[in-house]
């Protein structure tokens, strides 16, 4: 047989990690859409960002009242505590279970091929990397406190235990935890579509179903191609006129 690259209709090398993978990807999906859409607009961000300042861990919220104030140029909002990143931690887990759809209706229908799970998972592994950089920081906004990583994911939450934000820094640091296990999923899907979109000669090699469509495609054009020889009409009167033929005494001596 022909060995050529195939780029679109190819083979996975594994499928039961492509079916099972699909099961926790399910269950960190419906988390990050029920956490982030609580932390959505502003559960904790402003508040972590205030508790922050009071214990010289980061900046202060009061940033931009303070360059209104004295008419300054207004100061970049670090990106852990800007609305961007709540509102791009919701649409990413919106994509996701998006995505996660479509790609279950793929794998029934035999059509999502190892190019499709390549672009999909690096996307979302980009995706959800910005995500974990995002909430993890940093925030060099005040020079006198500079913070490579945001206080509720450096430390512990004992450590804002006068300020009763317990349950929430618990929140904060799952959603975190989830992302990144999330993130280490896909790029554990890129992987393996990567791993199958690399030549091989065993996946380059015609796949049994196209052959086996090939041969059903063959037999229905022959079907309906119409008979070569005519065929002599079939009534009554031939049988009988067959039957008394074969009977008829002298026809074997002549």
């Amino acid at each position: 047989m022909a060995r050529t690259y195939k780029i679109l209709h190819r083979r996975w090398r594994a499928k039961r990690p492509l079916y099972w993978g699909m099961v926790p990807e399910l269950f960190l999906t419906v988390a990050l859409l029920v956490l982030f859409g609580l932390e959505q607009p502003d559960l904790f961000r402003t508040l972590f960002w205030s508790i922050g300042h009071d214990l010289q861990l980061n900046s202060s919220p009061n940033i931009l009242l303070y360059a209104y104030a004295n008419h300054r140029p207004l100061p970049t909002v670090p990106f852990v505590w800007s609305q961007t990143l709540t509102n791009f931690n919701v649409a990413i887990s919106v994509i996701s279970l998006f995505v996660l759809l479509a790609k279950m209706i793929m794998v029934i229908m035999k059509v999502y091929y190892p190019i499709f799970g390549l672009f999909v998972s690096t996307s979302l592994t980009a995706l959800y990397a910005v995500s974990v950089y995002g909430q993890m920081g940093p925030d060099y906004a005040d020079p006198r406190y500079p913070s490579p990583i945001a206080w509720y994911i450096r430390y512990s939450c004992d450590i804002a235990a006068k300020y009763n934000v317990g349950s929430k820094c618990a929140m904060a640091k799952g959603s975190f935890a989830v992302t990144v296990v999330f993130m280490t999923l896909y790029l554990f899907n890129t992987a393996m579509a990567a791993w199958a979109m690399w030549p091989n000669p065993e996946l380059d090699l015609p796949d049994d179903d196209d052959d086996d469509d090939h041969v059903r495609s063959k037999e229905r054009d022959v079907e309906m191609q119409p008979p070569t020889t005519p065929r002599v009409p079939f009534t009554p009167r031939t049988q009988a006129f067959h039957t008394l033929d074969r009977k008829l005494p002298l026809r074997g001596y002549s």
